[in-house]
């Protein structure tokens, strides 16, 4: 694991549509995003596949990445995740070999093997879908499109033959833990909103990493949900956004992202609460000392070699906010002192 304190922290945005806004206006903030996060030393900005969803802007995934990485100079760019299922292999690679010729050194691809949708449209977007059955196969066959073209090769991804796209696999189960560690690939793990086989996948994938051309060790990265404000009180506030759009999702309601409410327990009943709370249960809120406080046990608990931070929050300019006190309490933690305590 990396240096205490010394943890990147990269950023994981749904490209979100509140309520009165666009898509046009989300890809605005979007890219105003990635560039204060290029700012604040921010390694990676992902962006993540999602489908038939009003309040989520990014399905076109590969060229959002795209118009992001056009707008930034030095921050990573990449998907977290493509939803492999919903697409040929061929066409991710050639995707991704397209931004990575366009922005050398740049771009991440993250495999996920959920469709990112309901089953009407994942048919919509794959005709022929039938499963995730054949996520390894289909993982093994975008791999081999990234390697030097062979001789007598009939088929090849052009561009995407030999170029570095670093490529993850996410997941929220043991299923994708196994899968990175046989493949030696980098993993991801959505904790940021499944967090419940957490522990387990970790200890799987480090115990049965097996050191690949792409990868001598285990590299795990951990999403966490982070809002962060100049009050406690401000900060809980903010993040009933995100708790009201779990909430409305598992009532089969998803809509635009709604501005923060006074009293959550009026908005959601009992079980609800319950669900929403275990779902969100990788979340640090409030203010700079409780943010740092939170992360740091993350770490000392998890021990993660990169933190994907996402937030979740209605206003942009409160959603900048909480970025920039993330980023200066990793400073804070890196320092020294912090490594003293």
């Amino acid at each position: 694991m990396a240096e205490f304190g010394m943890i990147p922290l990269s950023i994981l945005d749904l490209a979100p549509v509140t309520e009165g806004s666009d898509a046009a206006q989300a890809f605005r903030n979007t890219l105003d995003l990635a560039q204060l996060g290029e700012r604040l030393g921010y390694r990676r900005y992902w962006l993540a596949e999602h489908h038939n969803m009003p309040g989520i802007a990014s399905a076109a995934t590969a060229v959002l990445i795209g118009y992001v990485a056009g707008g930034t100079s030095t921050i990573r760019v990449g998907a977290g995740g493509i939803m492999l299922p919903n697409h040929a292999p061929l066409q991710v690679a050639e995707a991704f070999g397209t931004l990575a010729s366009l922005y050398p050194g740049r771009i991440d691809l993250g495999l996920g093997r959920a469709p990112g949708t309901d089953q009407p449209t994942a048919k919509a977007l794959r005709r022929y879908f039938d499963s995730a059955d054949a996520f390894p196969q289909d993982v093994r066959e975008l791999l081999a499109f990234f390697e030097p073209t062979q001789p007598g090769q009939s088929v090849r991804a052009v561009p995407g033959a030999g170029l570095d796209v670093p490529v993850w696999l996410l997941g929220s189960s043991l299923f994708s833990a196994t899968l990175s560690a046989q493949l030696g690939l980098p993993f991801a793990f959505a904790s940021h909103f499944a967090p419940d086989a957490m522990d387990e996948a970790l200890a799987l994938y480090r115990r049965d990493f097996k050191p690949s051309a792409r990868l001598q060790q285990p590299y795990a990265m951990l999403g966490i949900n982070v809002v962060a404000a100049d009050s406690d009180a401000q900060a809980r506030r903010l993040f009933t956004t995100q708790q009201q759009s779990f909430i409305n999702l598992r009532r089969g309601r998803p809509g635009l992202i709604p501005p923060p409410i006074d009293d959550i327990e009026a908005y959601w009943s009992p079980v609800e609460k319950v669900g929403v709370q275990r779902a969100l249960a990788c979340a640090v809120v409030g203010d700079a000392d409780s943010v740092r406080e939170g992360i740091a046990a993350f770490i000392a608990r998890h021990r993660p070699d990169e933190l994907l931070i996402t937030a979740n929050v209605f206003e942009h300019a409160a959603r900048r906010h909480s970025f920039e006190i993330a980023a200066a309490v990793r400073r804070q933690l890196a320092a020294p002192s912090a490594l003293a305590h």
